[in-house]
């Protein structure tokens, strides 16, 4: 552990961080897997409103930092793709 104080402080801060940044982390997998499930079960409407509803989840934790942007672009074209090819088939 830290001797200096304001190490001490960079320390506790740092822990703080990392629990709220990994909480977010978790929201995203969670609303990215409710995607994909509703892909599986092949529900196309409940699908995009899963997706609707991930999209700017994603975009937040993009512009917090806590992805990085090409990351979320990636992530949603993939998803968008899967629906996509729900509704054609």
């Amino acid at each position: 552990m830290a001797n200096i104080k304001s190490a001490k402080k960079r320390a506790l801060q740092s822990e703080k961080r990392r629990l709220h940044n990994a909480s977010i982390r978790s929201k995203v997998r969670t609303y990215i897997k409710r995607v994909i499930k509703a892909v599986n079960t092949g529900d196309w409407d409940k699908a995009m409103a899963e997706f609707r509803t991930a999209q700017p989840v994603i975009d937040k934790a993009a512009d917090k930092g806590i992805f990085t942007k090409n990351w979320a672009a990636r992530i949603k074209s993939r998803l968008n793709a899967r629906v996509k090819a729900l509704k054609a088939s």
